[in-house]
């Protein structure tokens, strides 16, 4: 009797699912154009009858009891984060660290992360952090926290087990191109609080501005620093360096901020191509395209900072919304673009909360810059290539991670040879990765040489970049 009330109970589970996904497309169906109605696709009757069997072996079979919300839970974070690498499902703790980390103060260890293979990799460290200080390094590949394989976790998992109370250490295993053996890296959390907008008069006429971060108050942070300096200098620029390496990205608006602070009002800064209507954007250096909720901070911007000698400097771990800087400058013919080529995430995600205080970071559109180029899975490339002569061969090949290596990647619709999956990275053992020996450990090991001090002396991308704006300005005088 009993068993005949459990399977009338799968049953009915079933038909309940069945029926909810039947008003969920439904509603979906009437968000779609009519061009889209036309060709909307059948129910997949078949494989939700395959879901729902497969539910019911698992109710039934699986050797300790499952709770129904954390099989549909776990169900609904496969199912969205097979998408792409960057679409997720955020539970009600994940969603309120996004939102922390995008208002610039949040818990952990600093880094931006995608999944690959099944494991984390490190997209790019965030200055003044943990793992910046502890030399993470864009590319390295995540296999452990503490004692607990990566492999299997999601990536919402993974982060969540990143993130903790400050001062609380955790232990990171990472394999490394050019390594022979892991990188076993014990560093601290903390209570993040980044700086987005950092800067300095390097001299006489030239300004330095280094964007960490795209965050819900870059654009007014910078346009405080762009006065302070010109405060300093107390006469017209002769050059500015905008420094966007290793900056993961962030909020769409900022990086629009960023742009209208260098250019003519109205002139395009990026588009978007989605889907639904909401995707499909044109957005111009106008206030009501990056101001949120206050007045115009470029309101009374020097005019001179429409016209100065720009150069600005990218690498690898400059991403999404950097590239989107990048790529608006470049294509309006406003600054020289220097360094080595970009990360390629040319996908843009939207939040879409969730009536239970969860929600999912989904992919809606592609962004274009002005000049109609995809950024995705091809990046931005300078118009001068200047590598960071201050890195080994060893350490620079952590640094060549690009969106295209990433599995699952979305495609570049402007370019044939982006559409073919790529290669991913190989990395030593990184399938099946040799078990540590506890006895045997390898030593707990940073990197062998600090970066150096963006802007400063020692940074060579930073000093060839302030040599072609002291040469444009030669050869301007003359």
């Amino acid at each position: 009797m009993r068993a005949q009330l459990n399977k009338f109970g799968l049953i009915v589970v079933s038909i309940a699912m069945g029926f909810m996904l039947s008003l969920t497309y439904s509603a979906i169906a009437d968000k779609s154009t009519d061009k889209d109605a036309k060709s909307q696709p059948q129910l997949p009757l078949d494989e939700l009858r395959t879901f729902a069997e497969v539910f019911g072996k698992i109710k039934t079979d699986y050797v300790e009891p499952v709770d129904d919300k954390k099989l549909i839970t776990e169900a609904i974070k496969g199912m969205v984060s097979g998408l792409d690498p960057h679409s997720d499902y955020l539970d009600a703790d994940g969603f309120k660290d996004l939102q922390a980390g995008t208002q610039g103060e949040f818990g952990g260890l600093g880094i931006e992360v995608g999944m690959e293979d099944g494991f984390v990799k490190v997209v790019s460290p965030i200055e003044d952090t943990p793992a910046y200080k502890a030399g993470i390094k864009s590319g390295d590949l995540i296999i452990k926290l503490d004692d607990t394989a990566v492999k299997g976790l999601t990536l919402s998992d993974a982060v969540k087990m990143m993130r903790g109370k400050p001062d609380t250490p955790i232990t990171l295993t990472i394999l490394r191109k050019g390594e022979p053996k892991p990188l076993v890296i014990t560093l601290k959390r903390a209570a993040i609080k980044t700086q987005s907008v950092k800067y300095k008069l390097v001299e006489p006429g030239y300004a330095y501005v280094r964007i960490t971060q795209f965050q819900e108050h870059t654009g007014e942070d910078l346009a405080k620093a762009l006065q302070t300096l010109r405060d300093q200098n107390k006469e017209p620029f002769k050059g500015l360096i905008l420094d966007l390496r290793n900056n993961p990205g962030g909020l769409l608006n900022a990086a629009v901020g960023v742009v209208a602070a260098f250019i003519p009002k109205g002139d395009l800064v990026v588009y978007t191509e989605g889907r639904t209507e909401d995707a499909k954007m044109n957005l111009t250096a106008n206030p009501e395209n990056y101001v949120r909720g206050s007045a115009d901070y470029l309101r009374n911007a020097s005019p001179e900072l429409k016209t100065v000698p720009m150069a600005v400097i990218v690498n690898g771990g400059s991403a999404s919304a950097s590239e989107i800087v990048a790529g608006a400058l470049q294509d309006q013919k406003r600054a020289v673009i220097m360094g080595t080529q970009s990360f390629g995430k040319g996908s843009v995600q939207t939040i879409l909360p969730m009536n239970n205080g969860t929600a999912i970071k989904l992919t809606t559109a592609r962004y274009f810059t002005p000049n109609g180029r995809s950024i995705q899975a091809k990046g931005i490339v300078p118009d001068i290539t200047v590598e960071d002569a201050t890195l080994s061969s060893s350490d620079s090949s952590g640094l060549n991670l690009r969106e295209a290596d990433l599995s699952n990647h979305l495609s570049n619709p402007k370019d044939a040879s982006a559409n073919t999956p790529a290669t991913p990275v190989k990395t030593p053992d990184a399938a099946t990765p040799a078990p540590v020996d506890k006895d045997k450990a390898p030593a707990d090991k940073t990197s062998d040489k600090a970066p150096p001090e963006p802007g400063s002396k020692s940074d060579y991308q930073f000093n060839q970049a302030l040599n072609l704006l002291k040469g444009a300005q030669i050869l301007q005088r003359k």
